[in-house]
């Protein structure tokens, strides 16, 4: 291992797929003299240190090498050379123009001079300045060699404000009209006949006949197909193009993803050239607290490429108030099946209601017990295979291996001795593993998971339980079934809305109690059916049965902070689809106030929440990425 910082902030991904889309009428000249207008750009070797000249090549790339500021940008590749900006050596290329033929020069100068002390405040602007030394002093000569020479106020700003760009343009224009007349006069001189050029119509819609990728040590064609999320005999559109590319770029496998849009035998090809990262390991670092599992600290490690091509192993080692960890296999087939193994081990315990335990297993004791401490140990082991549509929609479907161990020492006694037995003894309610069938059907195009403001959500899950150990000899084939489906609305200017339902219901005739529905709290990592309820503790409201309407009014007053209103209203007890129950008015109701932020350490939630059925009231805080 080797502890590194990135080589630059960003691939400016997002930057090539522009150029890429706007220069796409010009996509098969290579010589860049043949162009329309003629051109030509600078860039730098990195290793060398030396200037070299673009004048062929995909002008996409080409564009972008010239570009890349070092430090901001991934350095670009071109004929087995890596490129940075050509600003380093050469940023005002007028003897290079001269030489193709141009009489009279108008340049524009956007660099800003050498600043003072009080402007170098970050490494940023010290790293800027540096760069800056040899490009100040050239320009003194080679602002005396332009014809017309429009030099935009550029004090106020750098290279890196891209926010400002509308002002900067604005800038730009004020200069240039100050040289109007000079212009007028270039303009008058020329009395050579140009053909009038058709105007260039931008369309976003295109076709890609063929795909052609090349060498990837580390990943399959099936893989990038399965990422692009696009078919190649089908009209497409660069927004769908752009956002294949982004799905690969998500990855973090790869420095850089140059594709090149080409005719070739009379089809459109696009060739992806794909800039591994050599970095297979990582290890991360996380915390967190919340109201159920308390504090805790997560120690990360993932490896890609551990024992096959596209496959990516994680394993999470979590301390604290409880010790868990969750390890995750997955071969990303992408285009094809994916397959996958997970292994996850949880454990906390939580004061709850006698009845709850009562109502649930063949438990006895005195008079005096009102609620009881119990310690709940699952692990949980699946293989399976899955298939993911546009990244948004995946369909999963496996075995699991369950165990879960419920246990207590408030009751003093043991399921295996005489009701009574010896004080301070640990009761144990459950103590079985359980084997399934399962699959799971989800659409995510929330845009945030913890706040989100619009888009669309569903999640379905089905369980079929065929098997278990049968601690308490009371099992019978069973089957689980639950889904969730909502929606984020963003409107005015700053409100949006989220509003969802849920429910689940048990089939078949087993007494096993282990899996039931169990509402309240708070949270977005509860164990198997334990549901988020506003106004009631965790595991408040048992039933093998529910039906839950949840929705929160968000008002971001501020980036990134968040004021929220929340209401949410449920029926859940045991057979309420039978009885019709779940079509009645909710048994069940809770609200609640609080504040979100998204700091650097993950959200941040506190929640006030309050229910008019009894005197109940609970205050919830999480701090960082629920894991």
């Amino acid at each position: 291992f080797k502890v590194s910082v990135p080589p630059a902030y960003s691939g400016g991904q997002n930057v090539y797929n522009e150029l890429v889309k706007f220069l796409y009428p010009v996509r098969n000249i290579d010589d860049f003299n043949d162009l329309p207008i003629p051109f030509v750009c600078i860039a730098t070797d990195v290793e060398t240190g030396e200037e070299v000249v673009l004048r062929d090549g995909y002008l996409p790339e080409a564009v972008m090498a010239s570009g890349t500021l070092p430090s901001l940008f991934e350095p670009a590749r071109i004929n087995g050379k890596v490129l940075i900006d050509g600003g380093v050596v050469n940023n005002y290329p007028i003897d290079e123009v001269r030489k193709m033929g141009a009489d009279i020069i108008i340049g524009v100068d956007v660099q800003h001079g050498l600043r003072n002390r009080e402007s170098l405040l970050t490494a940023t602007e010290v790293l800027l300045q540096i760069n800056n030394y040899r490009t100040v002093l050239d320009m003194a000569e080679k602002s005396k060699k332009t014809d017309i020479y429009i030099k935009p106020d550029m004090v106020d700003y750098s290279i890196i404000d891209f926010n400002l760009d509308d002002v900067i343009i604005k800038s730009g224009e004020e200069a240039a009209r100050e040289k109007f007349d000079a212009l007028k006069e270039v303009a008058a001189k020329q009395n050579k006949n140009r053909p009038v050029r058709e105007r260039i119509v931008s369309n976003d819609t295109l076709s890609v006949n063929r795909l052609v990728i090349l060498e990837s040590e580390n990943y399959s064609r099936g893989y990038v197909k399965g990422k692009l999320r696009f078919d190649t005999d089908k009209p497409t559109t660069f927004s769908r193009v752009h956002q294949g590319i982004s799905n690969l770029a998500a990855t973090g496998n790869f420095h850089t993803i140059h594709y090149r849009l080409r005719d070739n035998d009379g089809e459109q090809e696009m060739v992806l050239d794909l800039n591994e990262n050599k970095s297979k390991s990582f290890i991360r670092l996380g915390a967190h607290y919340d109201n159920l599992y308390k504090t805790a600290a997560i120690l990360n490690y993932t490896r890609k490429s551990l024992i096959t091509r596209d496959d990516v192993s994680s394993f999470d080692f979590i301390i604290g108030d409880n010790i868990r960890y969750k390890l995750q296999y997955y071969v990303d087939k992408g285009f094809y099946w994916s397959f996958g193994f997970n292994s996850r081990f949880n454990e906390f315990e939580k004061d709850v209601s006698f009845d709850l335990v009562r109502s649930n297993f063949d438990i006895q004791a005195g008079a005096n017990v009102n609620t009881v401490n119990i310690d709940i140990t699952d692990f949980t082991n699946q293989v399976y295979v899955q298939t993911v549509l546009r990244e948004e929609f995946a369909f999963r479907t496996g075995i699991e291996h369950k165990f879960i161990k419920y246990s207590t020492k408030t009751l003093g006694q043991n399921v295996n001795t005489p009701v009574g037995g010896t004080s301070g003894e640990r009761t144990f309610l459950e103590k079985s593993s359980f084997y399934s069938a399962f699959g799971q059907l989800t659409f995510d195009t929330y845009d945030d998971k913890y706040f989100p403001s619009k888009g669309l959500y569903f999640d379905g899950d089905f369980h079929f339980y065929v098997f278990s150990s049968d601690f308490n000899d009371n099992f019978k084939e069973f089957s689980i079934a639950k889904a969730k489906v909502g929606t984020a609305i963003p409107f005015l200017d700053k409100f949006s809305v989220n509003v969802e339902a849920e429910g689940g219901f048990k089939l078949g005739t087993s007494n096993v109690s282990t899996f039931d529905f169990i509402l309240g709290g708070f949270g977005t990592n509860l164990l198997n059916n334990f549901t988020p309820f506003f106004g009631y503790d965790y595991l408040a409201l048992p039933g093998n049965a529910f039906v839950k309407a949840y929705g929160r009014l968000d008002y971001e007053f501020a980036p990134k902070n968040h004021l929220m209103f929340t209401a949410n209203y449920a029926n859940v007890e045991d057979d309420i689809f039978r009885t019709g129950e779940w079509f009645t008015l909710p048994s069940y109701s809770g609200y609640g106030i609080g504040y979100g932020w998204e700091s650097f350490l993950g959200p941040m939630q506190m929640h006030y929440s309050w229910t008019p059925e009894g005197k109940t009231n609970s205050f919830f805080f999480s701090l960082g990425y629920w894991f």
